[in-house]
């Protein structure tokens, strides 16, 4: 299933043109039209999901494998010892095309970015109970 809409989609049913690196059988990856830095790429399911929670674990597998493979020669090709692979899940969380999409960023140590941990200016201040408290009612959760 996909939505007309969808850049991604768009991609996925050859609408629109990309750069194509490699695929699947439910993934595909191509680079950024919009990159971050030289060799950045995208792996996003050929179908239509929102957010990682909407994939079954056929789409989950083939998105993660895919990620996998593609993060390997991005690193090679670039000449890079390592990449950020992020995913933005949800709007708020700074998703600008609501389907499921891996970034896997080259990275260099002097690239100007940072870790994930640069993003956030203010963060939490929780105690022991406090994290305690929070661990015991996620994993409660997953027992629904």
């Amino acid at each position: 299933m996909q939505d007309v809409n969808c850049v991604f989609c768009k991609i996925i049913s050859g609408k629109t043109q990309a750069r194509i690196i490699s695929e699947n059988n439910h993934a595909l990856a191509f680079l950024d039209a919009f990159p971050l830095s030289a060799g950045h790429t995208l792996v996003v399911p050929k179908l239509h999901c929102s957010k990682i929670q909407d994939m079954d674990r056929k789409y989950s597998s083939a998105v993660f494998s895919l990620t996998c493979k593609v993060a390997a020669i991005v690193e090679t090709t670039i000449e890079v010892n390592a990449s950020t692979i992020a995913i933005h899940n949800g709007k708020e969380a700074g998703q600008d095309v609501p389907h499921v999409h891996i970034h896997i960023v080259p990275r260099s140590i002097n690239d100007g970015a940072g870790p994930i941990h640069s993003m956030f200016n203010v963060r939490p201040r929780l105690n022991e109970e406090e994290m305690d408290l929070l661990a015991d009612k996620m994993k409660k959760s997953l027992d629904v």
